[in-house]
């Protein structure tokens, strides 16, 4: 279907890429669980495990090397203590520290390349696999979320999952790893009772890493979606910036961003607060560390009970913990980032779509004929049907009129050919068939749709048009441009085909972008095309010269139209009048003129309204 996205697919699919997160459920309930979020990135642990394992194999031989330097200094100070030192063995002591410096240089290479490009690879992976999502997902999970947020979602919350297979998996690795092995060596190669004593205050730091985590979960989450609702305002308001101007609201539109970047504010203010608290717990925590060991370490030196190089060595051990110590604090924080922005993306990923494909589709080379039989249906946000016992025929070749007045159904008539909702009451089929056991890319792939609001991407006129056929040539996009009557307004274009159009079109006039859209969906020329009011902005000349167009370059495949001039439909095999959300009447133009009604009372107006026009223009 045309101005329709497909999900991706390709090497991710063949991986199993596509579709969901495979989040757990009940995350959200759970939120605080320190490791969630690893767990739910195990699909991409598996898959990368080659990566992981170098890089965390060089995290931990780099770990362990590093025990080397405050041993070897140590067993320098006891030489240069007894006085058994000379220049042979203290070149040997500074080479052998300057070559466990080097190996390290390189390992910490080698194990950074590996973990933080992984971390780039799963945001990349995270971010396609939210997007799948997205393109599958259809208007009314679209009417429930804001774009700002889905976009905040989309940007800083899979960072911050993201961040965990990077820095995360680091820290939580070499941390664990790096305080085990200086535990072990402060422990055994120094004293084991001076250890003990030196690691009494570490507890304080637990107790506090477990109240400034559920915190920081709790802020950061709400933090996040301050960020989304800022998001939004932004993209309101520069989506409206000419209606703002136009109004004089430029000063309230102000201050309403202002209220909401007060907000934002505030709650990473509160998130900054418990970060705050992180450091200054582990600094005094390490403090009495430091003051214990110290107390302890002379009184056992005095004692005889270890060397002064011992000493030197276990307080080098001691201030190699306060890493450690304060990547704890940072995994911690890392982690409840994670934790939080994982519940806000699955609660995007947990929302199922609206209409799903059949389990066991009804296969059909073409749509033959469409049916309405007794069609009722209600939007998830009406309080009152907006269709209501409609039924019509169309056969393959023939175009619909749909008409009436403004809010009568017009569109929400056509949409259901799109199946966008789950349908209502009574059948819809095409060429006998439910709609229901179509899958949604077959019914699409007939289907060429030009809505109201015509949707142009930051591109050239011609990626515009080859939207509808990516390999379309200029000679086939020349041919849709002349349908859609736009080949004049081209010619005027600096650039012509390779004009850029601006966002949503803003280059072009409304006339203009409604035609470089009819030219998109002429060029995949669909068995079933669906104007939806496409026409409102062109003059009645040109709607002439475009109807005649479709009149002759259609013959034998189906066209549906929506209009409020009756002269864009008066050439179609059936029109029908809707008031309501009902079929008030309907039949041939001439049928419909014959009845008196609504159709031929519109019909004199517009034609007296036309010839007005023609006289004021002579």
């Amino acid at each position: 279907m045309i101005e329709a996205y497909r999900p991706f697919s390709g090497w991710y699919a063949f991986l199993g890429l596509t579709g969901e997160l495979h989040l757990q459920p009940g995350i959200r309930k759970e939120g605080i669980i320190l490791f969630a979020v690893l767990k739910n990135l195990g699909w991409f642990f598996k898959l990368e495990k080659k990566r992981y394992l170098i890089g965390l194999f060089f995290l931990i031989f780099c770990g362990l090397l590093e025990l080397i330097p405050p041993l070897l200094l140590g067993n320098a100070i006891d030489d240069i203590v007894t006085s058994t030192i000379s220049w042979a063995s203290l070149a040997k002591y500074l080479l052998m520290i300057m070559g466990t410096v080097a190996v390290i240089y390189l390992g910490t290479y080698i194990w950074m390349h590996r973990i933080f490009g992984g971390a780039n690879l799963v945001e990349r992976l995270l971010r396609t696999r939210y997007m799948n999502h997205l393109l599958g997902m259809l208007p009314p999970f679209f009417e429930k979320n804001r774009t700002g947020d889905l976009m905040a979602k989309a940007t800083n919350d899979l960072r911050s999952v993201a961040a965990t297979a990077g820095f995360g998996m680091l820290v939580m690795t070499d941390s664990t790893v790096y305080l085990i092995v200086i535990l072990f060596a402060m422990g055994f190669i120094v004293s084991w009772k001076l250890t003990l004593a030196a690691i009494l205050p570490l507890p304080i730091i637990a107790v506090g890493m477990v109240i400034y985590g559920k915190a920081i979960h709790k802020r950061y989450t709400a933090a996040q979606d301050a960020f989304g609702v800022m998001n939004d305002q932004v993209l309101e308001s520069v989506a409206g910036i000419r209606v703002v101007r136009a109004y004089v609201q430029e000063r309230e539109d102000q201050q309403r961003f202002q209220e909401i970047t007060d907000d934002v504010y505030r709650k990473n203010l509160a998130v900054a607060k418990v970060d705050a608290l992180f450091e200054p717990t582990i600094n005094f925590s390490i403090g009495l560390s430091y003051v214990i060991g110290l107390a302890y370490g002379v009184y056992m030196v005095f004692q005889n009970q270890i060397t002064l190089g011992d000493l030197v060595s276990f307080n080098m051990y001691l201030g190699m913990m306060i890493w450690p110590m304060f990547a704890i604090g940072e995994l911690i924080n890392i982690m409840q980032r994670g934790n939080a922005s994982l519940d806000r993306v699955n609660d995007t990923l947990s929302v199922p779509p609206d209409v799903v494909d059949p389990a066991e589709p009804v296969d059909i080379v073409s749509p033959d004929s469409i049916e309405l039989k007794e069609v009722t249906f209600r939007y998830p946000t009406s309080t009152v049907d907006n269709l209501s016992d409609v039924s019509l025929t169309l056969q393959k070749g023939q175009t619909l009129g749909v008409v009436g007045r403004t809010g009568s159904g017009k569109s929400t008539l056509l949409k259901q050919l799109l199946h966008e909702y789950p349908t209502g009451s009574g059948e819809i089929l095409i060429s006998g068939a439910p709609i229901e056991m179509l899958s949604k890319d077959r019914l699409h792939s007939w289907i060429g749709y030009v809505p109201q609001e015509q949707i142009l991407f930051s591109k050239t006129v011609r990626q515009n048009i080859q939207f509808g056929k990516k390999d379309a040539s200029d000679d086939v996009i020349m041919d849709a441009i002349s349908t859609a009557a736009f080949d004049r307004d081209l010619n005027t274009l600096s650039d012509g085909l390779d004009t850029l159009v601006g966002e949503k079109g803003v280059a072009l006039s409304g006339g203009q972008k409604q035609r470089v859209s009819l030219a998109r969906a002429f060029i995949s020329d669909p068995d079933i095309l669906i104007l939806d009011d496409a026409l409102s902005a062109v003059d009645a000349r040109t709607e002439a010269r475009i109807i005649e167009n479709i009149r002759c370059k259609r013959a034998g495949k189906t066209t549906l139209i929506s209009t409020h001039r009756l002269s864009a439909v008066q050439h179609a095999d059936w029109i029908v009048v809707l008031d309501d959300g009902r079929i008030t009447e309907q039949g041939t133009h001439e049928q419909l003129l014959a009845m008196n009604g609504w159709y031929r009372e519109q019909f004199e107006r517009q034609q007296v309204e036309n010839n007005l026009t023609s006289e004021e223009v002579s």
